[in-house]
């Protein structure tokens, strides 16, 4: 498979990170002062329940604000001086004005919630970028560089030169030069993109293409930077420099992806440029304008304010915030992690669904599928599966691997081996019995390797004394639950799925037809992945992609909503999702985008009953005299309603009626 791609800018390679999850996320501002605030609110709430007097609460409130409140206010600030006026602002000055009139316990309670939401998303964000740049740890930091004893006149190493013993130096990675030429032993990884020019071995090249099975090599054969190499040894000429390679590509459209991608914002967000300009607009009105007709000072001032505490957004942030919260919680509870409320709403907008192939439909090992005793053997299947089994024990060849446990399986017995040998890219050879038996890929295509091969599995031949007497079928197996999920995601999205794979073209269609998708896209790397989700976006579809290996997280970052199998999930893709599959089961991708449908119809339903309640109050505020008290009691009760109906999702049967 050739690769074209656009160069990136080399990149340093850093070391693994070592930090815990509570120890990175502690490392954040954001996370520290949301931490103290909750603190401060809680305990301020405890001494308030406990009959403590005013002097005790009040200041435990007060330095809750403080702590919470600083940083959105100042971001708010910020805004202003661009002539914008956003919610962060607003909410503090209502916490602020909610204080004014006694109510401090509430403007608390506004204060928590916006510093654990900027908490959440710092968090997110930097374990993000963590995750992009440990990406680049794929590659190993050194490599061995062959060189001739002699020189160029540059001083690079003369890799070309004949004659002359091969001296071998340890180097790091950036320092490699196009034409040099690196060693790789067994088991290593593979230091630069090339092309073998020497040797032959297995490479596991999954992290790239999404191969399920590892890929023989042999001269003039390209080989990536990041794959594991097998049993062999491989001597590869550099094609690409460290910065060039397929796997610093694939950290650069990730970046690329999560920064063009458009910042997905929850409803009310949407429209609080223009709510947060009404609100401060009027009570400024109704401050000022009684004053210069010569009203008295604290009766306007106080009507001015219970405007600014039945107008404030409080019930409408609430509204749409336990919603989804319950909604994450009971998605949590069933095996699906959504990392933010954002996401949960965005899911319930699905509209296409594109799936990964290996590791994702499939388990992505290696699995014996048919054996196919061919006419000049008398030996059964089980005769046959023995004498192979037996044969391939000592190999660690992930084939031979599969052989191995089909017999188990089968509760074979092996036999012992006298004598056993391996050649890296072309099989096994082994003595049993005074019997001599090769097991290696076909020499020539007959009817049934044909037939394997077009079917998308691999074949593989034993031969006894020369002669050949089976052939083996090895496939990546099917999630038993991968037909029922493809059935749930058409009925939810109204569309089949698609699938994007890197795997080559008969195999695809193979477990594509197998799960009832008809749109496949396969022989695709992480870019030809990117390229068909900015595709299918491109004609109106709100695109969920859905992947494991690292090669997916750039199509995963570049969909509206990316989702990680959580089991064999790489780190790079678990934090470039937006929602992780803890359990790997698929059926739940279908249930999780019907539970955010469902979220987004009591969202709506509560933005109209805080809406109605605002409408209401302000009203009678405006056109009456509404009593201080009575405004309060039906501000905070709207609250209780929509936060009561939110909550309502966090019911087991909230998910079975998703399922459903």
């Amino acid at each position: 498979m050739s690769v074209e791609l656009k160069p990136v800018a080399p990149a340093s390679v850093p070391g693994p990170v070592r930090e815990s999850w509570w120890r990175s996320a502690w490392s954040l501002a954001e996370v520290r002062w949301a931490s103290v605030a909750t603190a401060l609110f809680l305990a301020g709430l405890v001494a308030q329940l406990a009959g403590a007097a005013g002097w005790v609460t009040w200041p435990l409130f007060l330095a809750c604000y403080a702590a919470g409140g600083w940083e959105p206010g100042l971001a708010g600030l910020q805004a202003l001086r661009e002539r914008r006026l956003d919610v962060d602002l607003l909410m503090v000055v209502a916490a602020i004005a909610a204080a004014a009139i006694g109510q401090v316990l509430d403007g608390g309670l506004l204060i928590v919630i916006f510093a654990t939401s900027g908490a959440l998303e710092a968090v997110a964000t930097k374990r993000t970028e963590d995750s992009v740049r440990g990406l680049l740890d794929l590659a190993p930091e050194t490599a061995t560089r062959l060189r001739d004893q002699t020189t160029t006149s540059t001083g690079h190493p003369n890799n070309t030169a004949p004659g002359g013993a091969l001296v071998e130096e340890t180097v790091r990675i950036g320092e490699l030069v196009v034409g040099d030429v690196v060693l790789v032993r067994p088991g290593e990884r593979i230091g630069a993109d090339g092309t073998v020019v020497d040797g032959g071995s297995e490479v596991d090249q999954a992290t790239i293409t999404g191969e399920p099975l590892p890929v023989d090599k042999t001269i003039g054969d390209e080989v990536f930077a990041g794959t594991v190499n097998g049993s062999g040894v491989l001597r590869v000429r550099v094609d690409r420099p460290a910065g060039e390679s397929v796997v610093a590509r694939i950290a650069a459209l990730v970046e690329e992806a999560s920064r063009t991608k458009a910042r997905t914002q929850l409803f009310i967000d949407k429209v609080e440029q223009r709510y947060s300009i009404g609100m401060v607009t009027v009570t400024v009105l109704l401050l000022a304008v009684p004053l210069l007709l010569g009203h008295a000072f604290t009766p306007t001032l106080l009507r001015a304010m219970t405007f600014m505490i039945v107008a404030s957004p409080c019930a409408v942030v609430l509204a749409t915030m336990p919603p989804l919260l319950a909604a994450i919680a009971n998605a949590g509870r069933h095996g699906v992690l959504v990392k933010s409320a954002v996401v949960m709403e965005t899911l319930g907008t699905t509209t296409r669904v594109a799936l990964d192939k290996t590791g994702t439909l499939t388990r992505g090992t290696p699995h014996l599928a048919a054996v196919h005793p061919l006419p000049a053997t008398h030996l059964t299947e089980d005769e046959l599966l023995t004498l192979a089994a037996s044969a391939e024990h000592p190999s660690e060849h992930p084939l031979a691997a599969a052989i191995v446990q089909a017999a188990q399986t089968r509760r074979l017995p092996l036999h012992p081996v006298d004598t056993f040998h391996a050649t890296p890219g072309q099989g096994i050879t082994a003595t049993i019995d005074n019997h001599h038996i090769t097991i290696g890929a076909p020499s020539e295509g007959f009817g049934v390797v044909r037939e394997l091969q077009a079917s998308g599995a691999t074949a593989v031949v034993m031969t006894v004394d020369g002669v050949a007497v089976a052939v083996f079928g090895i496939v990546d197996q099917l999630r038993a639950e991968a037909a029922n999920a493809v059935v749930g995601i058409t009925s939810v999205t109204g569309q089949a799925p698609v699938l994007l794979t890197g795997d080559n073209a008969p195999a695809a269609r193979t477990i594509a037809s197998a799960v009832g998708i008809h749109d496949v896209r396969a022989e695709l790397l992480p870019d030809g992945k990117v390229a068909h989700i900015h595709d299918l976006q491109s004609t109106g579809e709100r695109v969920t992609a859905v992947g494991d290996g690292i090669n997916d997280a750039p199509a995963l970052a570049a969909a509206d909503t990316g989702i990680a199998m959580g089991g064999a999930g790489s780190d790079l893709t678990l934090q470039t999702a937006d929602a992780v599959i803890v359990r790997d089961d698929l059926t739940t991708i279908p249930t999780v985008i019907e539970l955010s449908r469902r979220a987004r119809r009591v969202v709506t339903a509560n933005l109209i009953i805080a809406a109605t309640f605002i409408t209401v109050l302000v009203a009678w505020d405006l056109l009456g005299h509404l009593p201080l008290p009575l405004g309060v009691a039906g501000h905070e009760g709207s609250t209780v309603i929509v936060g009561l109906n939110g909550l309502r999702l966090l019911r087991t049967a909230a998910w079975k009626r998703a399922a459903a």
